[in-house]
């Protein structure tokens, strides 16, 4: 809370949930302390970034307004989300039953001897809510065979329980296995055939 002699301006920092291409807007709340009309006007350093209705107007004695700063799209995100934008809540009181057509810039003009308060608000980037991550489907190519035995289910965590536990490993093995295969093969053919001949023979 920022509290002056004639308004108090709430929030004191401006927040707008950054997402890339997406408007964000806030909203600002000024009270009138005093028994006088106030005019206000409010300014940033970002005239072409920012969008603030109304810019200017005026509060009645112990009244309230409200005033919505709407960010313009953005392109690009700042670094760290850090912003280095700056509004300015300027106020004066005015004559009893002033209206915001007769608001001018003369007002604000301190070389007149108007005695402008004035509230300086920072700007705050507030990152968007991240959805909760999906578990990542990982390929079986790599993993290990005991990784697969777990994703097959607990009826498989024992299939390579004593086996290799890397999956280069297991290839070997498996090479291996063909090639005793294919021994035990041809030692199978060479018993036929000896058979076969053994038969003839007889």
């Amino acid at each position: 809370m920022n509290s002056g002699e004639l308004l108090t301006v709430q929030p004191t920092e401006l927040k707008f949930p950054f997402e890339l291409k997406k408007q964000s807007s806030c909203s600002l709340q000024l009270f009138n302390n005093s028994d006088h009309y106030v005019v206000f006007k409010v300014k940033t350093t970002s005239p072409k970034k920012y969008c603030v209705r109304p810019n200017t107007g005026i509060v009645l004695p112990k009244s309230s307004c409200g005033v919505t700063v709407t960010m313009q799209a953005q392109r690009e995100a700042p670094l760290d989300l850090q912003c280095k934008d700056k509004f300015l809540v300027q106020s004066v009181i005015t004559y009893y039953g002033a209206e915001a057509k007769d608001i001018s810039q003369d007002m604000f003009n301190k070389d007149n001897e108007n005695v402008v308060e004035e509230c300086k608000l920072r700007v705050v980037y507030i990152p968007p809510p991240q959805p909760p991550s999906p578990v990542p489907e990982e390929s079986e190519e790599g993993l290990s065979p005991r990784a697969l035995s777990l994703q097959n289910g607990k009826q498989n965590i024992g299939l390579f329980e004593s086996g290799p536990r890397d999956f280069g490993e297991l290839k070997a093995k498996l090479t291996e296995a063909r090639v005793m295969l294919s021994k035990l093969t041809e030692e199978r053919n060479s018993a036929v055939e000896q058979a076969q001949q053994l038969q003839q023979e007889l």
